[in-house]
């Protein structure tokens, strides 16, 4: 007999162990069929028998993860499981703390018997581990979530290699769940802010006056739908900070960009949402940086389309608002966030340029960054004219509204007693000028600053970010520069008119840029970076107040981001590979800053979520990048497996929790960050759903970095430390 006749043969009706949820637990043509040839009588189920005995986790070279005392069978097992008892047993059992959560820290048994299918759910299994039942209770909700009362699982679904797993869901769920339109279909949810504290809260959108179709349209939907009591408002053209403090009393969602749609059933034309992705499952609102760093791994994932429309919501708020908004809510309007653009539309070009419209996206997108380029960041407030370097600087009136004021209790107390004020009277009159305050008016412009760029909160910002020329923003501006210089001499023949749709204050329509004019300006600013943000002594990159005319000595990872935008020089790139990167290297990664320059915490100087010892996915993006473009791999691979290590080990011990922000220092439960605003992603119940975007996408293109051998021995959960050893051991180091 021929080895080929031993194989197992596999049913057409079989479904794929590792399918999406949809396939997995959704109605099926084939099952009525499938039921027939099986156990109908037991069982409602789109599952049977005769599967291919190797899975796609040993195709891909990864094993299953198999406890010592399990039985070898040599079929792969699959349950049949009844849903709602099961659900019920397991967390009465394994989640001790009751928060329909299975991790580590529960002190159940760790163990369930579930039925094979084979013997009709007679004969038994244990399933035994953290990882396994937390991936049970996921999977129980899933079959929830579709209806199903019984279900066939199968037990790679169980077991699947979690770096394998993780990133099928970061692929084929959590960008789904990320995933927003704005349009009539949800605009009476979207448009409703949960931030509007005024006494008649209501679904509100500000549309701008050059989008006369989207007036128009909000305004049909208005009238269709009254009960909505949805308020339509047009923006006027320009607008002052005044202006926009008075939209308080009635805030709301601001409009971007839409596109024509036929509806597939009443094959009416009419306009729908461009989709975006969200940073996290409970916002709605197009995000300025994290909308670039989830491109990142959309792009790896396949996912152009969506990167895309991104860019093109980009384009219309810089046409119609002047600016890459912080999000798209009218108390966003006088706020930006880094900027990105540049890079993220080159990006999509290359995925795009077979195309007959890939030159008009991306001349259109060069032209939204140069007009973001003159108005925004080399223009008043945000422009330095002595350093001639930029600065977080955006402007805003009183208390920033986003924050309810009684967050700034402790400091605006003091003022409302002076005042002889109820607190809530003091912050009317504030925000109105009804009284002057100085010292306040500087700490909410620095407050402001600190969310402009990003990083908020953090002591290397605190009370000083609107002085700052920082290392972030004048690297990323130098990457404007040499972006939008390649891109004129390279694909529009070293000539690009300025038309009147993209020229703001100070702009002169049918002006021709040239590379020329951009590459000077690139030189430019590497020489002032080098002569004010350039420390020799200390090897890297420092902030310089402008105010104080002095470098400011923090030690931030922001140091490394001149590598990314290719500013640093292949003799500064070394000079920070060894002598600052050991500072910021630790368990996790990259931590944001070093416990030197953040000082002591307490209860009198709380801890700051962008200070050490916490993580974010853009920092260590970016370092990998920058390491790449230099030449250091090696450093590039080590941070990427340290950072993915720790989301994987996080992921496993649990329940599958991707989150905002990460303790680097934290071994065992770095996920568990209480400074300030707390951890976004974990609060979730039976499974993740969305995990969170950046970090999504730094667990995608981190994997882009690692050997097929460095993915094996982080699916096994293995420390970099004990992978190196192993490698030192074996002389492949």
């Amino acid at each position: 007999m021929s080895s080929q006749s031993l194989k197992p043969r596999r049913s057409s009706t079989a479904i794929d162990p590792f399918a999406t949820p949809a396939v997995y637990y959704g109605d099926h043509h084939d099952r009525k069929h499938a039921r027939a040839r099986t156990y109908s009588a037991v069982v409602e189920t789109h599952a049977v028998d005769g599967r291919n005995t190797t899975s796609i986790a040993e195709n891909a070279g990864f094993k299953g993860r198999r406890i010592s005392h399990d039985e070898v069978s040599a079929q792969p097992r699959r349950f049949l499981v009844q849903v709602e008892p099961t659900l019920k047993t397991l967390l009465a059992r394994e989640d001790s703390d009751n928060n329909y959560q299975i991790t580590i820290d529960d002190k159940g048994p760790k163990v369930i018997s579930l039925g094979t299918l084979g013997s009709n759910a007679h004969n038994k299994f244990d399933v035994r581990g953290t990882y396994m039942l937390s991936n049970l209770l996921q999977e129980l909700t899933l079959a929830q979530d579709y209806g199903r009362k019984t279900i066939v699982l199968d037990e790679a679904r169980l077991n699947e290699n979690p770096v394998n797993r993780l990133t099928r869901l970061i692929q084929f769920s959590f960008w789904d769940g990320l995933t927003r339109r704005i349009d009539g279909t949800n605009i009476e949810k979207v448009g409703r802010d949960p931030k509007d504290w005024t006494d008649d809260p209501r679904p509100r959108i500000y549309v701008p006056k050059g989008a006369p179709e989207q007036i128009e349209y909000y305004q049909r939907i208005r009238d269709e739908h009254p009960e909505m009591r949805l308020d339509v408002v047009e923006l006027p053209e320009t607008w002052d900070d005044k202006y926009v403090r008075d939209l308080n009393e009635k805030p709301g969602l601001l409009a971007i960009a839409m596109e024509d749609w036929v509806d597939p059933v009443t094959k009416k034309r009419d306009l729908r949402g461009l989709p975006f992705v969200v940073p996290g499952g409970r916002f709605n609102e197009l995000y300025g940086w994290d909308s670039y760093m989830e491109s990142l791994g959309l792009l790896e994932n396949d996912r152009p389309e969506l990167v895309e429309a991104m860019v093109k919501h980009f384009i219309f708020c810089i046409r119609h608002y002047g600016k890459i908004l912080n999000a798209n809510r009218t108390y966003y309007l006088c706020r930006s966030q880094p900027p990105f653009l540049t890079d993220m539309t080159l990006r999509v070009y290359e995925r795009i340029k077979h195309r007959e419209d890939a030159l008009d996206f991306l001349r259109e997108a060069i032209l939204a960054a140069i007009k973001e380029y003159y108005t925004v960041w080399m223009a008043s407030p945000r422009l330095d004219k002595k350093t001639g370097l930029s600065r977080y600087r955006p402007g805003g009136i009183g208390v920033p509204p986003e924050t309810e004021a009684s967050h700034f209790e402790h400091v605006l107390t003091p003022y409302a007693q002076k005042h002889n004020m109820t607190f809530k009277e003091f912050v009317r009159a504030y925000n109105y000028q009804e009284v002057e305050e100085p010292e306040l008016d500087a700490y909410f412009l620095h407050d402001r600053a600190v969310r402009e760029s990003g990083h908020d909160t953090s002591y290397r910002l605190e009370k000083v970010a609107a002085d700052l020329a920082c290392v972030d923003v004048n690297a990323l501006l130098y990457k404007y520069e040499v972006d939008i210089g390649r891109v004129i001499r390279n694909y529009f023949g070293d000539k690009l008119p300025l038309p009147k749709e993209f020229c703001g204050e100070g702009m002169t329509e049918g002006h021709v840029e040239t590379s020329a004019v951009w590459e000077r300006r690139a030189r430019d600013r590497r020489k002032r970076v080098d002569k004010y943000l350039w420390d020799e002594e200390a090897g890297m990159y420092f902030d310089y107040n402008t105010a104080l005319e002095q470098r400011t000595g923090y030690e931030s990872a922001t140091t490394f981001w001149p590598m990314w935008s290719g500013l640093a020089t292949p003799r500064q790139a070394n000079v920070l590979v060894t002598r600052a990167l050991p500072k910021f290297e630790v368990f996790g990664g990259l931590v944001s800053g070093t416990e030197k320059s953040r000082g002591k915490v307490g209860l009198e100087r709380p801890n700051r979520q962008w200070d050490y010892p916490y993580g974010w996915a853009p920092q260590q993006i970016l370092a990998w990048v920058g390491l790449q473009r230099y030449g250091y791999e090696a450093e590039a691979q080590r941070l990427a497996y340290r950072w993915c290590f720790m989301v994987t080990k996080a992921f496993v011990d649990f329940n599958g929790v991707v989150v905002e922000k990460y303790d680097v220092t934290r071994l065992k439960d770095p996920h568990k960050v209480e400074a300030e605003y707390g951890n976004q992603g974990s609060d979730f119940k039976g499974l993740p759903r969305e995990g969170f975007g950046w970090v999504n996408a730094s667990y995608i293109y981190g994997m882009t970095l690692l050997s097929a051998h460095q993915k094996r021995a982080l699916g096994a959960l293995t420390t970099w430390d004990t992978f190196e050893q192993a490698m030192a051991d074996l002389g492949m180091l």
